[in-house]
């Protein structure tokens, strides 16, 4: 996929496609965060793991620069994928949190909405984002790597980041919760040694 993405920048480039060249050197810089961890932090992540953020930037790229427009589903698909990434994220430092202080107890009941929450949240910031960027190439004539498609586009696309935090406030407890503890272990040495 990093390969891909590497003939995706070099496509726009040569075609003189701005998103093309944008979201694919952004999503490359980002699927280079797993090795960059393991290697500065000693935390090894799951490949799994790798693959999700990796498949979720590439499935954006590849929209961004040449589905989307064609595919009204891809759109729909990316969202959902974005949504459940940083779910993930949001879920493991949340479990982080409450493994590493005895003075936090956060209830299993209470991960569920809070996934909900954080999705939500950051999906209403990424359609002000959208509608900012709208605004600047409006101003400045300059075509953006993003854009708003109306008010329809916008709450489809807070439905789908609903989807993806759904599946993981269902299905992350049981799979991320040993990330979390591996995540502490390795930012917090003295969580490992009171183990």
């Amino acid at each position: 996929m990093q390969l891909l993405l590497i003939l995706l920048v070099v496509y726009g480039v040569v075609v003189g496609e701005p998103k093309a060249i944008t979201n694919g050197t952004i999503s490359l810089l980002i699927t280079f965060a797993p090795a960059v961890m393991e290697r500065n932090y000693q935390l090894p992540l799951d490949p799994w793991l790798g693959l999700w953020i990796t498949l979720t930037v590439f499935l954006h790229t590849v929209g961004s620069a040449v589905l989307y427009a064609r595919l009204g589903w891809w759109d729909h698909l990316t969202h959902a994928m974005s949504a459940s990434l940083i779910a993930g994220v949001g879920y493991t430092f949340a479990r982080a949190i409450d493994i590493h202080s005895d003075r936090i107890y956060l209830p299993r009941q209470f991960y569920f909405a809070y996934v909900l929450v954080i999705v939500l949240s950051f999906g209403v910031i990424w359609e002000l984002f959208e509608f900012g960027l709208d605004l600047a190439a409006d101003a400045t004539g300059i075509t953006m790597p993003l854009a708003q498609h109306g008010l329809d586009d916008t709450v489809r696309d807070l439905m789908f980041n609903s989807l993806g935090a759904l599946a993981v406030a269902a299905f992350g407890q049981v799979h991320l919760s040993g990330i979390a503890e591996q995540l502490l272990e390795e930012l917090v040495p003295e969580y490992a040694e009171d183990r």
